[in-house]
């Protein structure tokens, strides 16, 4: 397994939009194995392909206190949206920077495949829910800061290159 680079909005490659997985292969696992250890490693609860410039409908997530449950979403889609949810969020893409988004729903039903191509269905609220609507923005080629106002979009831009430089 390898550590992954995850890329950093506003890189024109997160806004690129993820094709669907048709092989389920052996380069399909060992992605999903570096996407685990990457996500695991940053830390982080979730991780789409495309921040690790693979633009394939694929995610990885686990929100779990000991992050021992990883869950993977292959070609997902939601079917299902109810409630309004107040959580903050981040994203290992635009590291250091939390907001609320105003329109994540507090629960969805989500269809999708796991990594030997099997289909599924998941109801999940809460931090998964959330994480499920963020992970599935990234396949659509969307950042959750781009739900933002754009006076806190030029707040956080300006933070980010601040933060480039510093670490240079």
């Amino acid at each position: 397994m390898a550590i992954l680079n995850i890329l950093h909005y506003p890189d024109e490659r997160l806004h690129t939009v993820a094709q669907p997985v048709t092989d389920f292969g052996p380069d399909l696992q060992k992605l999903i194995d570096d996407m685990a250890e990457t996500m695991y490693a940053a830390p982080g609860v979730g991780l789409a392909a495309t921040q690790v410039d693979a633009h394939i409908q694929l995610f990885v997530a686990d929100v779990s206190e000991e992050q021992n449950t990883l869950m993977v979403f292959i070609n997902p889609r939601i079917t299902k949206l109810d409630g309004d949810c107040e959580l903050e969020e981040g994203c290992l893409s635009v590291p250091g920077i939390y907001d609320k988004v105003q329109s994540r729903a507090k629960s969805v039903t989500v269809e999708a495949m796991d990594r030997h191509g099997k289909p599924f269905t998941l109801d999940a609220d809460g931090l998964l829910s959330l994480c499920i609507q963020h992970e599935l923005d990234h396949l659509k080629g969307k950042v959750f800061v781009e739900y933002l106002s754009r006076l806190k979009q030029d707040r956080i831009m300006t933070k980010l290159k601040k933060n480039r430089r510093k670490s240079m």
